[in-house]
């Protein structure tokens, strides 16, 4: 099973713009995914294959700058939070801006975060 997972960004524009949509497996999404250079405001809607809405996250915001934002789903409700990755994070999804999907495989950061590094795995099938 897929789902679709729609980010938005709510402040651009009159009316908004896509941040970054996802088909994903419904798996590989689970209850943590990590987001790419996520604006400071995001909606979060996800569907499933049918189109029904199977949790979402509305008025979400960034607290502080970094590459990384955590998405954490809790049945229905999505809720967003900042987010230096750690080895603990390896194998999540991570959602890129304009609708990529990949698989965190490493991750590295300067202990004041000046500085990061980390890779992707993509795929045709995640």
């Amino acid at each position: 099973m897929n789902e679709l997972w729609d980010l938005w960004f709510p402040n651009a524009g009159a009316t908004g713009l896509s941040f970054a949509r996802c088909r994903v497996g419904a798996d590989a999404a689970a209850g943590r995914v990590l987001v790419h250079a996520a604006p400071r405001h995001l909606e979060v809607v996800v569907r499933n294959d049918q189109g029904e809405v199977v949790a979402e996250g509305h008025k979400l915001r960034r607290g502080a700058p970094g590459p990384m934002s955590l998405l954490i789903r809790e049945g229905g409700t999505i809720r967003l939070e900042d987010h230096w990755p750690t080895q603990d994070d390896l194998g999540l999804l991570v959602l890129l801006p304009g609708g990529e999907a990949g698989i965190l495989t490493s991750w590295w950061h300067a202990p004041d975060h000046t500085e990061w590094r980390w890779q992707l795995q993509l795929s045709n099938h995640t």
